[in-house]
């Protein structure tokens, strides 16, 4: 099978490997789509330390069941699906409580780290255990599929929020997460929701996309927010999202580009903010694919480009373009 393999720090290869053998209670899939995630992006120089080579990346993916281990009862040869991000235990007490993300023995397709190394769906087939696949609506794309698990973080962050039903919201952060979130408060019931980014195209296209109002930093004159979803992860916007939201306001820190960053203690303790923090997904695949399917969430407008595995290389500089949003890369063409 053709794999698009991280080889060294930065440098991808299209290279010919045996297809992954399936154990039991696993699905071997033929991977029809898979987007390129920022953290691909920002991981493959080996800054993060979960990126290490030689791997294949990719974990937004779709695509058809293509072999069943054994033990597998429940799908078959044939459905279309696609799967978690985070391959859980269901065993510990957070998969107990429902809280998949924070499993004691969490790991991640298509990661490589020093904790364990998972290869993903940058590949013709790929191999995941049966209990994080989630099967696709009828006459959902492929394409369309492969953004179930950004929407699923989305709809996690939104959930973190609370009720919204009402609310002000403000999404610091217009790339594609933002983007998603942004529909996702809508979809809860939001009465007004603003954007925030330098970009004047993601803010043409979030203003398309139901946005209420949409500025550059230096341009938003309020502060009367209830709920601020901060999705970038750098002091400046930090900053900007706690001094948006009104006394007793929410904040939900989505982004983390930085490790680190300064936060405006003082402005939250007397102003007594609620702060929390948003990861991964926890249950929230069924509502992502019903939100894509039902047109409440809209992923096609986000699409930048959609490039065959053969041409993967290609796909990663279009994908770290300035203003690319979603490329994908796609297998098994029929």
């Amino acid at each position: 099978m053709k794999v698009l393999e991280l080889i060294a720090a930065s440098e991808l290869a299209v290279k010919e490997r045996e297809a992954p053998e399936v154990q039991a209670g696993q699905v071997r899939i033929a991977v029809r789509s898979c987007g390129i995630c920022g953290s691909d992006l920002h991981g493959m120089d080996g800054s993060s330390g979960r990126r290490i080579p030689p791997v294949v990346m990719g974990h937004e993916a779709s695509g058809v069941i293509e072999a069943l281990g054994e033990g597998v009862t429940q799908w078959s040869v044939g459905q279309r699906v696609t799967f978690d991000s985070t391959v859980w235990c269901g065993e510990c007490d957070y998969c107990q409580e429902g809280r998949e993300n924070l499993c004691d023995s969490r790991q991640v397709v298509g990661v490589s780290c020093e904790e364990f190394h998972r290869d993903g769906a940058f590949a013709e087939y790929v191999v995941v255990p049966e209990r994080i696949l989630h099967a696709l609506p009828d006459g959902l794309s492929f394409d369309e599929a492969a953004f179930a698990e950004p929407v699923g973080v989305a709809l996690h962050a939104v959930n973190r929020a609370g009720d919204l039903t009402g609310k002000k919201a403000l999404v610091v952060g217009a790339g594609l997460i933002g983007l998603l979130i942004l529909q996702g408060l809508k979809k809860a019931g939001a009465a007004e929701v603003v954007v925030v980014d330098l970009d004047p195209v993601r803010l043409k296209l979030a203003l398309e996309l139901g946005a209420s109002e949409a500025y550059a930093p230096s341009e938003l004159a309020r502060a009367d927010f209830d709920i601020a979803m901060e999705v970038v992860g750098i002091a400046p916007t930090v900053k900007q999202a706690v001094h948006s939201v009104v006394k007793g306001g929410r904040l939900v820190l989505v982004g983390n580009l930085s490790a680190e960053v300064p936060l405006p203690l003082q402005a939250v303790v007397t102003r007594e903010l609620d702060v929390l923090g948003s990861c991964a997904i926890a249950g929230e695949y069924p509502e992502a694919l019903a939100a894509i399917a039902s047109g409440d969430i809209r992923v096609k407008p986000l699409i930048s480009a959609s490039l065959p595995i053969e041409e993967g290389v290609e796909a990663f500089e279009k994908a770290a373009e300035r203003g690319a949003l979603k490329v994908l890369i796609t297998a098994n063409n029929e």
